[in-house]
């Protein structure tokens, strides 16, 4: 007997915004380290983005930003190991913006950031974040040797500090607890950190760790909330996000949020392939979906790619998996659904809700705020 043909999944009612703020790019996958949590596939491969793949992205970048700034984030491997010449002349493909600016920012593990690099930031008026998990030895950010790399990140910023470049920084964290979320605090704004994001570590791409200690986490994410209170002098991206959720619903307009269009935040790789959403999957792929993709950007441009992601299989379901946490998730409108790549590396689809991610990074990040708070109120009617 021929069995019936399953039933047509509906149009996800989720939508990708036709434009992004925020564009990534990958001019190399190569990386001189070797962290033990990192996830990329081919970080030990020397290819480097080409003329034609910065101008495909360059010229809808350039008709973006007639309505509203963007920002063009150097992404790696590391970036830095494509050399300065040869990144001076791939900036110099992009416009300076029509009605608004477009900007570049490089995300670096800043251990190869010597004075030429240093002159380069600052001629072209580059924002720098850096990638460094806290005071070392003993940490995961280690060299292909093997060898702790984290006092060759000290002298890169050093040298930022000496030309006066502001940056910020990313820390991946595998051991939460209040008493490492003080140390980070402390020691990211003596550095004179001016912004710092938290990763706690995740499984995703090649890498498998996970963090199961609700309790840890909890007390991790209250403890950083309240040293940032004391201690004003460096932003924490990731508890001003959930602050911004929180004072967005108390003003009852969190709502609108849950219905725009998901950002699509596009990464192209050296090869000119583009991720319309979750850069994290780019360079993998999966046995139903093939290669996480959507085109060539040499052959469509940015916005043409765009414009036609949501017909990818794979995009669709990813899509579908965002109308799936809208539907049981009371913290939609804050996480959007999450990211794809989390849902896929931890669980092998796209349209999976719940993640550890979402949980460590989202979920709890939010008790943890409430508890600080619970903790303040405490103190003030003692």
């Amino acid at each position: 007997m021929t069995r019936p043909p399953p039933p047509a999944r509906a149009a996800p009612a989720a939508r990708l915004a036709r434009t992004g703020s925020l564009v990534l790019l990958q001019p190399t996958p190569l990386c001189n380290l070797d962290c033990r949590y990192c996830y990329l596939p081919s970080r030990g491969l020397a290819r480097v983005m080409s003329d034609e793949v910065a101008d495909a992205v360059a010229g809808t970048v350039d008709s973006w930003s007639e309505h509203h700034p963007v920002t063009v984030l150097w992404h790696g491997g590391e970036p830095l190991t494509t050399g300065v010449s040869r990144l001076r002349e791939l900036f110099d493909r992009f416009p300076p913006g029509r009605g608004h600016p477009v900007r570049h920012a490089v995300q670096t593990n800043a251990s190869l950031i010597d004075e030429a690099w240093c002159r380069l930031f600052t001629e072209r008026r580059i924002e720098v974040s850096v990638s460094v998990d806290g005071p070392g030895p003993g940490t995961d950010r280690v060299d292909r040797a093997g060898r702790e790399a984290t006092d060759r990140v000290l002298r890169g910023i050093e040298l930022l500090k000496k030309h006066g470049i502001a940056f910020g920084a990313v820390a991946v964290v595998s051991d939460p607890s209040a008493r490492r979320a003080a140390e980070l605090h402390q020691w990211f704004a003596a550095l004179g950190c001016r912004v710092l994001g938290v990763n706690l570590v995740e499984r995703k791409g090649v890498y498998a760790g996970t963090l199961h200690d609700d309790e840890n986490i909890v007390e991790f994410w209250a403890a950083l909330a309240a040293r940032g209170r004391a201690d004003r002098r460096m932003a924490l991206r990731d508890l001003e996000h959930a602050w911004r959720y929180v004072r967005a619903e108390l003003a009852g307009v969190a709502g609108r949020w849950a219905g725009l269009p998901a950002d699509p935040l596009p990464m192209v790789t050296w090869d000119g392939q583009v991720v319309p959403l979750s850069p994290d999957l780019a360079g993998f792929f999966s046995a139903r979906h093939g290669r996480f993709t959507v085109g060539d950007v040499r052959e469509l441009g940015l916005a043409g790619c765009l414009a036609r992601a949501e017909e990818a299989p794979w995009v669709a379901e990813a899509l579908a998996g965002v109308d799936a946490c809208h539907a049981v998730c009371d913290l939609f409108a804050y996480c959007r659904g999450g990211q794809a790549a989390n849902k896929y590396f931890e669980t092998g689809r796209l349209d999976a809700t719940e993640t550890l991610f979402c949980r460590n990074g989202r979920k709890l990040l939010m008790e943890g705020l409430i508890r600080d708070a619970e903790r303040t109120a405490g103190r003030a009617h003692c």
